[in-house]
């Protein structure tokens, strides 16, 4: 998060801001900065990324489903903007911390313990990590005695659009956010990579709520695409998994996506239309 900070400081705070007097490495400084940084990203990422996903992928037909809400785009919106400043507070703490160089994020290639190939490793365990720990994450969250209180807003949208993916309970977003900040702590990452694999990981998060359905079928049982997540809302106990279903096959909570088995989402809107019972 340093290069972005950098950044932000050479072209905006520096000149536009900050007395020169008021040293760029000076801790308030920092933190004042990864504030305004992190949150005007994250507004950034999500509205941008929503945007196109909605408009140029997401199958307005879904709307008419029954469990579809009222308003429920802008409620979406809302809720998110909403959660996302308080997500940010504890994120900026994390930030702060690799900014002062306590992570073990790296500038240089020479400086990876494997090089490049320590590049790709670094990205797939990344990947792999971070689905492992959300898996557990998530699913500790459906436990009774705390869903109610941090991951039932989430659970409000029941045939979600792209814009339901950061709709989250601000306790719920940020501990699920998580693994993605603890592990440049615990292992060597690229700073370069880190930025790529957080822009990976919003668009990610958006795709598996955008209704699009379609799976190579060589993946069904090993991606978790938006057909899994999409029954994981449905259903609540199945496919809690980020990525991949690896641990949903493991942990027992794997689902065949039903709009799979031509009895998902579009399947019951057309049955209402074949029925008459179709709202448009």
């Amino acid at each position: 998060m340093d290069l972005v900070l950098n950044v932000a400081d050479y072209y905006f705070f520096t000149p536009y801001v900050y007395p020169s007097s008021w040293l760029e490495d000076e801790p308030l400084r920092q933190i004042i900065g990864l504030m305004v940084v992190t949150n005007l990203g994250a507004a950034i990422l999500y509205l941008g990324l929503g945007a196109l996903s909605y408009f140029f992928i997401f199958d307005h037909k879904l709307m008419q489903h029954p469990q579809f809400l009222e308003n429920q785009v802008q409620r979406e919106i809302k809720y998110a903007l909403w959660s996302l400043p308080w997500i940010s507070v504890p994120t900026v703490a994390l930030f702060f911390a690799e900014v002062r160089g306590y992570s073990k994020l790296y500038d240089s290639v020479d400086e990876s313990p494997l090089g490049w190939s320590g590049l790709i490793f670094s990205m797939v365990s990344f990947l792999f990590f971070t689905d492992m720990c959300i898996y557990w994450v998530h699913r500790f969250l459906h436990h009774k005695l705390i869903y109610k209180y941090f991951h039932k807003p989430h659970h409000v949208w029941k045939i979600p659009t792209p814009f339901a993916s950061h709709a989250f309970h601000p306790v719920d977003g940020f501990v699920q956010g998580l693994p993605y900040h603890i592990y440049p702590f615990l292992f060597p990452l690229h700073k370069i990579l880190y930025l790529v694999l957080y822009v990976f990981v919003n668009i990610w998060t958006i795709s598996i709520h955008d209704g699009d359905y379609r799976v190579p079928n060589l993946m069904e049982h090993i991606i978790n695409g938006s057909a899994h997540h999409t029954d994981h809302h449905l259903f609540f106990d199945y496919n809690y998994g980020q990525y991949f279903t690896l641990w949903d096959h493991i942990g027992g909570s794997y689902r065949y996506p039903s709009a799979l088995m031509g009895k998902g989402p579009h399947d019951h809107i057309k049955k209402l239309m074949a029925e008459g019972k179709g709202c448009c």
